[in-house]
Order: C-alpha cells, then sequence, then structure tokens
C-alpha cells in the first residue's frame, strides 16, 4: 500500500536526521577492543544487550585479555568511549588532563531530577566552589569527632543489641546486608543534616514504619541509576516524556524525597535564624546553612549528593566483607586478636567504645577491609566524558563527546596490577616488615577514586568499618548461611554500588565470655 504524501513529509526529516548522524558515526575514528566483534550499522550494540546483566565479570574479562588493559566500544548514534583498567590511563584522566574529563551533560542530565546542581552531579566551577568548601569542611577535627560520635552511638545503641536479640533466638537467620545499610543510612542521614531515620530503632529493632525516607530514598536512586544501563540512551528520554515503563514511578519518589529534605532544610534555617544562642550542630547541613550565599534548593543539592556518596558504599564493602571472612577463619582470628592487643595498649574493656586513635592503630583490620574492596568495590567503575580530542600515554585515540570509565572492578583483579595471586583474598599484601599498613597509589587501587576527585569521606568510611568490625568481631561470630558461604561468589547487583543480591543471611553466635 502506498504510502500518504504527508506522512512522507513527516516521516523525511526524521530518516535524514538518522541517516546523517549515522553516516558521521560510521566515519569517525572508533575505539577498538580485543576479543569484541564490531557489526555493521549496530557496532557493539549486539554485545551488550547479550551481556547487559553480567556487564562488569563481561568487561573485565575483555580487559584481562586485552594487551592495553582496556575495552573499547561504539554503538552508532548512541554511545561511544572506553572502559579501561590501566593505571596510566586513570592518572591521565583524573590527574594529569583532569580539565578535559568533566562528568559531562550527558551524565548530569541522567541525575538532574534527582541530584540538581549537588557535589556528585556537576562540574566547573559550580563543582569547585562545592568541592572547596566540602573539603575544608572534612578536615576540621569537630566534624571528624562527630563521625565518630555518631557511630559509635549507632553502633552501642542499636547494632550490638540488634545483633544480641537474634543470638538469644538460636536459629534465625539475619540479612546482615539489609541490616548495614539501614546502619550506614542511620549514620549518614546524622553526618549529612542531622536527621535521625532510625532504620535501627533503639533497643535493635528493625524499624520497618520509621524509614520510609531510606525506602523511597533507595527507589529513586533504583531508577535513576536504571538509566545508565540502557543501551540505547535515547530510550530514557522517550519513557520520561510519554511518563510510561521505568519512568513513570521516579517522579513520586523524588517529589517525596526533596519534600522531606526541603523541610529539613527550611527547618534547620529557621531554628538558626530564630535564636542566636540556638547550641552549635556539626552536622554538614549546619555548616551550609551559617552561610547566606547558598539558596534552600542548593543546601537540600549538597546533602542530598552526600546521602548518595554515604547510604550503600560502606554497607557494601561491608557485606562483601564479612561473606568473604566466613571462609577465613585465620582472617577472622587475626583481627580478634589485634584488637584485644589494642584493648590492652588502651586500657578499655570489651564492649567499651573504641576511640579513634584505637582504630588507627588497627593496622591487620585495615588491611583485610581495603584487601576486600580491591575485589569487590563499593563502587565498581566511574565514567567521565570527554570534552576535547585526546591522546593516552601510550598513543590511544580518544574521541571528544566519549564516554571514559575506568573500572576498580576489573584493576582489582589484573596481574599486571597484583602479580599472580591477585584472585586470593590476601590482606598481608597490604602489610609492611613491621606490620604497619602500607598505602598502594590511588591511581592502582581506584576503590576511593584519585587525583582531585579522591574521597572526602575515605577517613570517615574506615571509621564506621572499622568501628562495626571491630565490635561484632570481639563480641560475636558470625555464621554466613551455607548455601551462601559454600557456594560459588554471590551474584551482584550493579547499581550506585556492588550490592549483594538476595542479601547475605547469617546466623549470629556470641562467644563464650563475650562481655555481657
Amino acid at each position: 500500500m502506498a504510502i500518504p504524501a504527508m506522512l512522507l513529509l513527516l516521516l523525511l526529516p526524521i530518516l535524514l536526521y538518522i541517516f546523517y548522524h549515522l553516516t558521521r558515526a560510521l566515519i569517525k575514528k572508533k575505539p577498538t577492543t580485543h576479543g569484541l566483534k564490531s557489526h555493521p550499522l549496530l557496532g557493539h550494540l549486539p554485545s551488550f544487550l547479550k551481556n547487559r546483566h553480567r556487564f562488569l565479570d563481561w568487561s573485565t574479562e575483555l580487559i584481562i585479555a586485552s594487551p592495553d588493559h582496556r575495552m573499547g566500544f561504539w554503538i552508532p548514534m548512541m554511545r561511544t568511549g572506553i572502559v579501561t583498567a590501566n593505571p596510566a590511563d586513570v592518572e591521565h584522566i583524573l590527574r594529569a588532563n583532569f580539565a578535559n574529563y568533566p562528568k559531562g551533560e550527558h551524565a548530569i542530565s541522567m541525575l538532574r531530577d534527582f541530584l540538581g546542581g549537588g557535589l556528585f552531579n556537576s562540574d566547573g566551577e559550580q563543582w569547585l566552589w562545592q568541592r572547596k568548601n566540602a573539603s575544608l569542611e572534612f578536615t576540621k577535627r569537630s566534624l571528624r569527632k562527630f563521625v565518630v560520635d555518631v557511630v559509635q552511638a549507632e553502633v552501642a545503641g542499636r547494632l550490638l543489641p540488634l545483633l544480641r536479640r537474634n543470638a538469644a533466638a538460636a536459629g534465625d537467620l539475619l540479612d546482615l546486608q539489609d541490616v548495614l545499610e539501614r546502619f550506614a543510612f542511620d549514620t549518614i542521614c546524622m553526618v549529612a543534616f542531622g536527621h535521625d531515620p532510625s532504620c535501627l530503632a533503639d533497643g535493635g529493632v528493625l524499624a520497618e514504619a520509621r524509614s520510609d525516607f531510606m525506602h523511597k530514598f533507595g527507589e529513586a536512586q533504583d531508577l535513576i541509576v536504571g538509566r545508565f544501563l540502557e543501551p540505547i540512551e535515547v530510550s530514557w528520554k522517550i519513557k520520561k516524556w510519554l511518563n510510561v515503563g521505568t519512568e513513570r514511578h521516579p517522579k513520586k519518589a523524588i517529589a517525596d524525597v526533596h519534600a522531606f529534605a526541603m523541610d529539613i532544610v527550611r527547618a534547620r534555617r529557621s531554628q538558626s535564624a530564630s535564636s542566636l544562642d540556638d547550641r552549635v550542630r556539626d552536622d554538614v547541613l549546619s555548616r551550609f546553612v551559617a552561610s547566606d550565599e547558598h539558596s534552600d534548593e542548593v543546601r537540600r543539592d549538597i546533602v542530598l549528593s552526600f546521602l548518595i556518596a554515604g547510604r550503600e558504599t560502606t554497607s557494601s564493602a561491608l557485606t562483601w566483607f564479612f561473606w568473604l571472612v566466613s571462609s577465613r577463619p585465620d582472617v577472622v582470628s587475626r583481627i580478634a586478636d589485634e584488637v584485644r592487643a589494642v584493648r590492652e595498649s588502651t586500657g578499655t574493656n570489651a564492649g567499651e567504645p573504641f576511640g579513634l586513635d584505637a582504630l588507627r592503630d588497627m593496622h591487620y583490620l585495615h588491611a583485610a577491609l581495603t584487601e576486600s574492596m580491591r575485589l569487590y568495590p563499593p563502587v565498581p567503575i566511574d565514567s567521565q566524558s570527554c570534552a576535547a580530542d585526546d591522546t593516552l600515554p601510550d598513543g590511544t585515540h580518544v574521541g571528544a563527546g566519549w564516554q571514559v570509565t575506568y573500572s576498580a572492578y576489573a584493576m582489582g583483579r589484573l596481574e599486571a596490577i597484583w602479580g599472580e595471586d591477585c584472585a586470593e583474598y590476601r590482606p598481608e599484601r597490604w602489610l609492611g616488615d613491621d606490620g604497619a599498613f602500607r598505602p598502594e597509589s590511588p591511581f592502582r587501587y581506584t576503590v576511593f577514586h584519585a587525583g582531585l576527585r579522591m574521597c572526602l569521606g575515605k577517613e570517615m568510611a574506615y571509621v564506621q568499618m572499622k568501628s562495626i568490625v571491630a565490635s561484632v568481631l570481639e563480641e560475636f561470630v558470625v555464621d554466613v548461611d551455607k548455601d551462601v558461604a559454600g557456594g560459588s561468589v554471590p551474584e551482584h547487583v550493579l547499581s550506585v554500588t556492588l550490592r549483594m543480591k538476595g542479601g547475605l543471611p547469617v546466623q549470629v553466635r556470641r562467644k563464650d565470655g563475650a562481655a555481657k
């Protein structure tokens, strides 16, 4: 049947647009990768669709097999770029030519309706002033002390009582990943804006009714992050415009999160303005409220960025850590020995909070956590955008507009960086002959990023993780459910962080002679 002339006229501009961009995509220089087949007109789209559910492992396999430790990809009119695990590339992107690798409008647009222009969703001057202000605050002793106090209160008042209740109910399985995520959300909300969502209620209760904000935040985050996993970039924009599919629900979740955060921001500003002798608060929001140069929307975006950074990162790291050590009693025993030694040197009793100096003295525990994150980094990949044509240190071309991703997950599995035993969990690789922790170059160990984008909350993360592990392993034996502990590596869910699919079911037993 003949196509009506009017329809042809309507379709012609669209067809010309597609033809123009497809032609440009085909003639422009494209990245290549060893072992990845390119298809005419479709590029690497079929491979992406086939391996979308296992992107981390798939990309890591290709990177390991590549002599330059890099995977190139191109999908005409949609996405072009590289995924690298080459330390020289990472240093070039994050330090040597940092200005040429911003987040980019592509990534920022996906998160704008959720995070606005906050620290983790901005570039240029907007990013720089937030980074400088946040960096200044994180160096202050008052904030570090506040973080330690918040973590200690959550450990002593909520986490340990919950584990004691579970131990008393012998045989009951507990999803440790869920517990750790609740712990992390309580603490990051307190640190970010002085709000206690009580996801772990006092006395060690899982407070379902009192954690609505956590669920709303998680729902909004997961739905928005799903945009990054769409192989055809324009699809999420079309679904958002039509208000269908995965784009139908984020609006309500985001609106609820924004309203909740804005209420806290306005209440804090009003409280501070109403009384000069209002008690001094040390959370991040209070520090930004003290200045009149920021709007309420800017303050909201700032604290939401901190929530994104802290909501799942430490809980992800600890979930994989407890799974790893469930099959390594030697590591658990050595951590327990170190905790006892620190107790003796500081003159504290079992069950008492660990101070900052005591936590810093736990070098083996620091190494054990660092090694766990080498294999299972909380943020396994991170992407930038190439602003102008560039050349990597080995001469490889990077085109303007390409997505440039560095994979901490793949880097942790490279013999070229970690040696032939790179697949083994071996905390000792981080210790010097004197037993002290020995750090690695952040361009080889990118778990906390590197260069100007180095994670500001690194010390806070270690304080939280070491406090939890030391306190838990001092009093309890954590038995991972045998179906999880004795099987293959658990499946992961790639969201903002590397979450364990199905959670981590454990049984908790109190050690003989543990302090009451």
